[in-house]
Protein backbone atom coordinates (compact mmCIF):
# COMPACT_ATOMS: atom_id res chain seq x y z
CA UNK A 1 0.00 0.00 0.00
CA UNK A 2 1.26 3.52 -1.01
CA UNK A 3 -0.27 6.38 0.74
CA UNK A 4 0.08 10.04 -0.60
CA UNK A 5 -0.57 13.20 1.49
CA UNK A 6 -0.97 16.35 0.92
CA UNK A 7 -1.39 19.56 2.92
CA UNK A 8 -3.38 21.84 0.48
CA UNK A 9 -3.62 24.71 2.39
CA UNK A 10 0.09 25.51 2.50
CA UNK A 11 0.08 24.97 -1.13
CA UNK A 12 2.01 27.90 -2.50
CA UNK A 13 1.07 26.82 -6.56
CA UNK A 14 4.42 26.22 -7.97
CA UNK A 15 2.94 23.25 -9.96
CA UNK A 16 6.19 20.83 -9.42
CA UNK A 17 4.16 18.22 -7.85
CA UNK A 18 2.01 18.04 -11.72
CA UNK A 19 5.10 18.02 -13.60
CA UNK A 20 6.41 14.91 -11.44
CA UNK A 21 3.60 13.12 -11.28
CA UNK A 22 0.97 14.51 -13.34
CA UNK A 23 -0.89 10.92 -12.64
CA UNK A 24 -1.84 12.01 -9.20
CA UNK A 25 -1.53 15.48 -9.07
CA UNK A 26 -3.80 18.57 -11.06
CA UNK A 27 -3.97 22.24 -10.28
CA UNK A 28 -7.22 23.61 -9.30
CA UNK A 29 -8.62 25.65 -11.75
CA UNK A 30 -10.64 27.61 -8.78
CA UNK A 31 -7.99 28.65 -6.53
CA UNK A 32 -4.61 27.68 -8.20
CA UNK A 33 -3.61 25.03 -5.48
CA UNK A 34 -2.61 21.55 -6.05
CA UNK A 35 -5.08 18.81 -6.03
CA UNK A 36 -4.27 15.09 -5.24
CA UNK A 37 -6.72 13.17 -7.15
CA UNK A 38 -9.41 10.42 -5.95
CA UNK A 39 -7.96 11.96 -2.15
CA UNK A 40 -9.84 11.41 0.89
CA UNK A 41 -9.92 14.79 2.68
CA UNK A 42 -9.63 15.03 7.13
CA UNK A 43 -9.07 18.27 8.68
CA UNK A 44 -6.66 19.41 5.65
CA UNK A 45 -4.69 16.62 4.85
CA UNK A 46 -5.31 15.26 1.23
CA UNK A 47 -5.12 11.48 1.60
CA UNK A 48 -4.63 8.94 -1.20
CA UNK A 49 -4.70 5.50 -0.33
CA UNK A 50 -3.41 2.85 -3.52
CA UNK A 51 -2.17 -0.61 -3.72
CA UNK A 52 -0.46 0.25 -6.86
CA UNK A 53 3.02 0.71 -6.19
CA UNK A 54 3.97 1.87 -9.61
CA UNK A 55 2.93 5.69 -8.13
CA UNK A 56 5.96 5.53 -5.73
CA UNK A 57 8.83 6.61 -7.39
CA UNK A 58 7.07 9.76 -9.46
CA UNK A 59 4.81 10.70 -6.07
CA UNK A 60 8.15 10.85 -4.59
CA UNK A 61 9.49 12.96 -7.03
CA UNK A 62 6.96 15.11 -6.33
CA UNK A 63 7.84 15.45 -2.62
CA UNK A 64 11.34 15.81 -3.19
CA UNK A 65 10.16 19.09 -5.61
CA UNK A 66 7.57 20.50 -3.47
CA UNK A 67 9.64 23.67 -2.04
CA UNK A 68 7.19 23.77 0.87
CA UNK A 69 7.47 20.08 1.72
CA UNK A 70 3.59 19.55 2.62
CA UNK A 71 3.48 16.14 0.50
CA UNK A 72 4.42 12.66 2.32
CA UNK A 73 5.17 9.45 0.68
CA UNK A 74 4.98 6.38 2.39
CA UNK A 75 5.09 2.47 1.77
CA UNK A 76 3.31 0.00 4.40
Amino acid sequence: MVIVTLQRAKCIGCNYCVEMAPVQFQMSKKDGKSVLIKSVNAKGFFTLKSPDHTITESCELAAKACPVKIISVKET
